[in-house]
């Protein structure tokens, strides 16, 4: 039993280590092509230390980043070679590949890169956090109530760009000693300024059900995923209703962890793929791609669970379920949002057709989502969270230039 598991360990890792190969030359052939960088160019760059498996985390940006580079030009640090090489393919932003401390040292020689921005906790940020003349600024790839959210990991960062009061609010109450109001600015939520995108399907008289779910979690404090507690059952009953129309969108780390897991998940994708050869209208969809768009401004209503996609979603003011947790041990804040959500437990999923109906026609309902909305993201009227998040850039650079002018004296 042993030997066998050791076999196996052995060929994922030469597959992980091929795999990186191939990508690392596919990199260097697409720089060579491309040429270097103009010197002296970048005054913002965004860190990212981690493979493709965690491109989502990227990929929420992209829309802003590209906006903020029309006036500030922005440059991508990657240091994982097939993560590099996915931003090269569909970002369309430029991409600096270090994958050495010394690529790292020789970046900051050839450009600016005053402000340095991260979307995630991975512990090789530290290697670009060394380098000081130049603000380090936690931008996160998400908003939620999860524990995440609230890690002292922050005080490690200059300034933390956050959504809103929410925010400030759940770090003051969960870290010691860290003050909110000088090293934390508000810019909402950018993404939601490019919510584009055209459906795959018909406008038909149907009721389009979003159903994003997160993935099982790493311990069980993380425990949020709801694909095998109630995915399945409200798929299922989604699709015998004949007037709904699901868009399945689950998280890319589904089942990495926990086979049961993942295989709940290719029972739901083959369900949907069943019904839509049966019924061609249908057009229920299986989501993967790389931006949210439609998929969040579009649907009559969404379910999602305890993960950054609630708050996606509330952005939008439009009707939201949010399922409970089987796990007693999954970690939930309900000081927020949760404490007056609509929740769908496991046991109302062979009646969520029922419950979808009642949601989506509770205007009271409605109505506190538009409060909730405010207090987490602030403004949401339409360029507001971009022109904040450009408005904090520059004055990161307007504190860069006193520094500097400081220090010269």
């Amino acid at each position: 039993m042993q030997f066998s598991k050791d076999s196996k360990r052995a060929i994922r890792l030469a597959k992980r280590v091929l795999k990186g190969r191939r990508a690392f030359f596919e990199v260097r052939d697409l720089l060579a092509a491309r040429g270097p960088l103009p010197a002296g160019k970048f005054r913002v760059g965004v860190y990212f230390a981690d493979s493709d498996v965690n491109i989502y985390q990227m990929r929420q940006w992209y829309a802003p980043l590209r906006e903020l580079s029309k006036t500030h030009p922005v440059l991508l640090i990657a240091r994982n070679a097939a993560g590099a090489r996915q931003l090269m393919h569909e970002s369309g932003l430029e991409v600096a590949f270090a994958p050495k401390v010394t690529g790292l040292e020789r970046l900051i020689v050839e450009q600016p890169l005053e402000v340095i921005l991260y979307v995630n906790q991975n512990t090789r940020n530290f290697q670009m956090m060394r380098y000081g003349s130049r603000w380090h600024v936690f931008i996160n790839h998400g908003e939620s109530d999860k524990m995440y959210m609230t890690s002292n990991q922050h005080k490690a960062y200059d300034f933390a760009f956050v959504a809103g009061d929410a925010a400030r609010a759940r770090l003051s109450k969960a870290l010691w000693d860290y003050d909110v109001d000088a090293r934390t600015v508000a810019i909402g939520r950018p993404q939601t300024d490019h919510l584009a995108g055209d459906p795959p399907f018909p406008d038909d008289d149907r009721t389009v059900v979003f159903y994003a779910p997160t993935w099982e979690g790493d311990r069980p404090a993380a425990s949020y995923g709801s694909v095998a507690s109630h995915g399945e059952t409200l798929v299922r009953r989604l699709l015998q209703t004949g007037r709904h129309r699901v868009v399945y969108r689950p998280h890319p780390r589904s089942g990495v962890v926990d086979p049961a897991f993942g295989a709940a998940n290719e029972r739901i994708i083959a369900a949907l793929a069943e019904a839509n050869r049966r019924d061609p209208s249908a057009h229920h969809v299986f989501d993967q791609s790389p931006q949210l768009g439609w998929q969040l401004s579009l649907p009559d209503v969404a379910i999602c669970d305890v993960s950054a996609m609630i708050y996606d979603r509330l952005a939008t003011g439009k009707p939201l379920m949010v399922t409970r947790p089987l796990a007693p041990e999954a970690e939930i804040d309900e000081g927020g949002y949760l404490s007056v959500c609509e929740w769908l437990s496991a046991s109302d999923t062979e009646t969520v057709d029922e419950v979808l109906d009642r949601v989506i026609g509770d205007n009271a309902a409605r109505e506190r989502l538009g409060t909730w909305s405010k207090h987490y993201f602030g403004d949401t009227t339409p360029g507001a969270p971009s022109r904040r998040f450009r408005e904090a850039i520059e004055a990161l650079f307007v504190r860069a230039d006193e520094w500097k002018a400081r220090t010269r004296s």
